[in-house]
């Protein structure tokens, strides 16, 4: 039976191979005189898809017949990568599309890297919501992504004389083919206006008319679980004019008023802001996000509606979880549909808003915390305001017999921060107007409770909790490391890959000398695939004989890579010297790789910086075959995939009590590099699960740089050690930047005028002192070192998304899997087309 089923049903390699074939010549109409490489990426994505496209009509099938509980994902930023690789390997077809385009002359490579980056993020925030959906699809939680459909994601990075340009990433410019266009789904989003008080039933009506509409029409993407059971959505929604073109103000002649409206529609979904206080505030940044909170939860109310239930069980069919403060406005939106439009009073439905909101925090930054000109939001959001006043007010009552005779902590903790102009703080809109607020590792838990919102903490004891992040193995391990990820299938089974607790029965392997040469031997495979992308991507020329220390990730002051830099130019002016630290160092080869916020003035210096002492290094011949500096541009999520698996050493150096989790080094670690690193973030727990004496731990801790910022002097830490200060000297003698006088100049006040925020200084020499430990154990025992890499794999287990996504289900969302069966039947498209 299987032979005679349609082709876009059949999974063997002659079923794939007719169905590329024929959506080259049907979908694309695509001849021999007239292909594209692009045209065959789509021809096979299409194909892929089409072998989804039943199981995701199964799936939403199954859960609304079960009337399954939903987890709403409301996210910003959802930094995807590329689909390709990952959907076939979550439908287990890697090898039947491989023989596929084999018989017709094509290489599963050449067209997997046609696929542009999905950058629909930053960095960590977004890549920890793909992980996420991956998990929950792979889990059957049934669940939705909600974002926003941006035509231009984060920018791509050029390098141009050492500084960073950003460039416009097209991602969509030869469309979508994963995306299906929803033109049927498409909500009425509003802004501006007044709010009329109508009097109704002995109780105000409040009636909000915008002046200014947008509509929100649906693309989904379908998110395939391992094994292709579960198939999720993500919803992405993109903003249209209801009006596309005012035909009486072309007849009259002005064609640039006629399409006005269109434009300014559109712009809400047109570009990805990137992360910098430099667009904080922005009234665009604003409309974009209540423009994706009001479509998501039309979407989620309408669904709910069908079922004619109470509004109270609400809770127990949807948990929306805010990602960030980004989607904090969910909690007025929610209230005024309860409210306004469907005549809740308001303490019932303030029970169902809070009962069903739960929000994540990722920074430990005050300054990241999202404020709102309160000026500027009650223009845009006239009603929201009035809500956010209503709430503000019952809750300050509340918070009353918590601070009697305290109105300075009542100010501490209310949504209103009174500066001029008002602002209005969204963390605190989201922790009040929510059942649970957890952070994403242990530390940056603790300290969310003990620093940044200890009041709060005091009043809802109960919603602060814990959720370690987490990644997902089947990206970055088997997808990204596939003869690692078949090494260790060779050693353990594959039961890893849906449960990776079990990553933890490779430990004895730590000890099999076999094994160990077989994974050295891979990690060198690994570096020769990594050079080879990098010279092809950025023209990099990579010695794969080195040690590859690695630091990728934004780039900002906290995250530390001058702390690196400082660390290079001492090894630099030990190895012209001929001195004892680098008298049996490897070659070494240190890569950088981020993007800077387009106004973080400083985090641009840094990359200029580490350009310029690349420059210098790679052309002195004392450093030849010995030590090399290279910043890979563009970094994104198809570079981590060949670069985190040829990675030696793991940078992961932030001021402790900065970074709230990272994931970054989960990645490293479940590849088998080893971690430099601080006791910050996830490091911590890192450290716990793999053993410190597996890693290289250095610095000081959050308790003590809390002491010391007391008397902190960075001059005099450089006065008191001549090595460092020689370093010093020669970075800002001019010796980088001969033609370039004083540009480094800013780096040098934060450094020292400005008190060193980030306390390199006062890490300086403990990261030194680690480092030489890396390298001389590299050095001189490659086999022990192999070893602990093994151990940091064995012990990588905790760090799956899914077990995040577990934990989240249980203690937050409340919700079971809805397992659905995997179809074997044959295809309904023809009785599902029938007229009804």
């Amino acid at each position: 039976m299987k032979d005679q089923q349609k082709t876009r049903y059949g999974h063997s390699a002659a079923d794939i191979a007719q169905d590329f074939a024929e959506h080259l010549k049907y979908s694309q109409d695509a001849d021999i005189y007239h292909t594209t490489k692009e045209g065959r990426y789509t021809a096979l994505a299409l194909s892929v898809r089409d072998r989804i496209i039943n199981q995701w009509h199964i799936s939403r099938k199954t859960q609304r017949s079960n009337e399954a509980k939903r987890v709403y994902y409301l996210s910003l930023e959802f930094l995807m990568g590329r689909a390709m690789t990952n959907n076939i390997i979550n439908l287990g077809l890697e090898k039947e599309v491989r023989e596929a385009l084999s018989t017709l002359g094509y290489t599963y490579e050449e067209l997997c890297e046609l696929e542009p980056d999905a950058g629909l993020g930053n960095g960590g925030l977004g890549r920890l919501a793909a992980c996420f959906l991956d998990s929950l699809a792979t889990l059957e939680i049934p669940a939705y992504g909600y974002g926003i459909r941006y035509n231009y994601g984060i920018f791509r990075q050029q390098i141009k004389n050492g500084w960073q340009a950003e460039q416009p990433d097209n991602w969509l410019r030869d469309g979508n083919p994963w995306e299906i266009h929803r033109p049927d789904v498409v909500y009425n989003v509003q802004f501006g206006g007044e709010v009329q008080v109508i009097r109704e039933d002995g109780r105000d009506r409040f009636k909000w008319a915008g002046s200014e509409i947008v509509q929100g029409v649906a693309y989904d993407t379908p998110i395939i679980g391992y094994g292709c059971k579960t198939v999720n959505t993500l919803r992405l929604w993109s903003a249209k004019s209801p009006e596309a073109f005012n035909f009486h103000e072309f007849n009259d002649g002005d064609y640039t008023e006629a399409v006005r409206s269109k434009i300014t529609a559109e712009n809400l979904s047109q570009v990805l802001y990137p992360n910098d206080t430099l667009y904080m505030g922005k009234e665009l940044r604003l409309k974009q996000q209540y423009f994706f909170v009001a479509c998501s939860l039309a979407d989620i109310i309408r669904r709910f509606k069908r079922k004619n239930n109470s509004w109270a069980t609400l809770p127990n069919y949807a948990a929306i979880q805010l990602n960030d403060t980004h989607p904090s406005l969910a909690v007025p939106e929610l209230m005024r549909i309860l409210v306004d439009e469907e005549n809740l009073d308001w303490d019932k439905a303030w029970k169902v808003t809070v009962e069903t909101l739960g929000y994540t925090n990722h920074t430990l930054m005050p300054e990241a915390l999202e404020k709102w000109s309160l000026p500027m939001l009650q223009k845009i959001l006239p009603r929201h305001m009035q809500i956010i006043f209503e709430i503000n007010h019952r809750f300050l009552q509340q918070a009353v017999s918590y601070f009697p005779l305290q109105p300075q902590m009542l100010s501490k903790i209310s949504i209103i921060e009174e500066t001029n102009p008002k602002q209005v703080r969204m963390a605190h809109l989201a922790i009040i107007g929510s059942h649970s607020t957890n952070g994403v590792a242990e530390l940056h838990s603790q300290l969310l409770k003990k620093s940044m919102f200890p009041q709060f903490n005091l009043i809802f004891g109960d919603r602060f909790n814990n959720k370690t992040n987490g990644i997902t193995q089947r990206r970055w391990l088997l997808a990204s490391n596939p003869k690692l990820a078949s090494l260790i299938n060779s050693a353990i089974g594959d039961g890893w890959i849906t449960d990776y607790q079990q990553i933890a029965k490779l430990k004895p392997f730590a000890e099999d000398k076999n094994f160990l040469s077989d994974f050295s031997a891979i990690k060198n495979e690994n570096k020769l695939r990594a050079a080879a992308f990098l010279q092809k991507d950025s023209n990099l020329i990579i010695n794969t004989n080195s040690f590859f220390d690695v630091q990728v990730k934004r780039i900002h002051e906290y995250k530390r890579q001058l702390l690196n830099a400082l660390n290079i130019l001492l090894i630099y002016n030990d190895l012209k010297a001929g001195g004892d630290a680098t008298k049996n160092m490897e070659s070494t080869t240190f890569l950088f790789g981020g993007k800077a916020a387009p106004g973080y003035v400083n985090a641009k210096l840094i990359i200029k910086l580490i350009n310029n002492i690349a420059k210098v290094i790679n052309s002195d011949p004392v450093a030849k075959d010995r030590l090399a500096v290279h910043f890979m541009p563009n970094y994104r999520v198809s570079m981590a995939e060949a670069i985190i698996p040829a990675t030696n050493l793991s940078e992961q150096i932030s001021t402790a009590g900065t970074e709230a989790s990272g994931t970054g080094n989960m990645k490293f670690m479940c590849n088998g590099a080893l971690t430099i690193g601080t006791m910050d973030g996830a490091n911590i727990e890192i450290a716990q699960e793999a053993g410190e004496e597996n890693m290289f731990i250095f610095g000081n801790t959050e308790e003590e740089i809390e002491k010391l910022s007391h008397s902190y002097n960075p001059f005099a830490v450089v006065m008191a050690d001549a090595k460092i200060k020689e370093a010093i000297d020669l970075l800002f003698s001019g010796y980088f930047n001969v033609n370039e006088p004083n540009i480094f100049e800013p780096l040098r006040r934060s450094l020292f005028e400005e008190g060193d925020r980030y306390y390199h200084f006062a890490d300086l020499k403990m990261y030194s002192e680690a480092h030489q430990r890396a390298r001389d154990l590299y050095a001189g025992d490659r086999d022990e070192w192999n070893r602990r890499a093994v151990l940091n794999i064995a012990a990588s287990g905790k760090f799956s998304s899914d077990r995040t996504i577990s934990e989240y289900a249980k203690d937050i969302w409340n919700i079971s899997p809805c397992p659905v069966e995997k179809d074997t039947s044959e295809d309904t498209a023809l009785q599902d087309a029938k007229k009804r």
